[in-house]
């Protein structure tokens, strides 16, 4: 069976490429869903569909968009989106080195 292979550059093109046309997708059908600009806790579970324990470690990471100022966490649902394509691109770039040293 011949075997593919890709370079760097051509890798880069799709995931941009992928980025550009699930973006407005996922923008659309936040539209349809009419979703909340800030999203409680639990909503947020049953949106990207996780249980209590992953919910903790997202809202208790840095980079994600979560805020404490009206008393509990809330989600920016519009932030939360932007996150998860940046996450998803960090992610595809961290693959050629997949190994963290010691």
């Amino acid at each position: 069976m011949p075997a593919l292979t890709f370079s760097q550059e051509e890798i880069q093109n799709l995931a941009n490429e992928i980025k550009k046309q699930v973006v407005p997708v996922l923008l659309q059908e936040l539209q349809q869903k009419h979703l909340p600009p800030l999203l409680t806790r639990k909503q947020f579970m049953e949106l990207v569909d996780i249980g209590p324990t992953k919910c903790n470690e997202l809202f208790n990471r840095s980079d994600f968009p979560v805020t404490r100022e009206l008393g509990h966490p809330r989600v920016i649902t519009k932030d939360f989106f932007e996150w998860l394509s940046w996450s998803a691109n960090s992610a595809e770039i961290s693959m050629r080195f997949p190994y963290k040293a010691i």
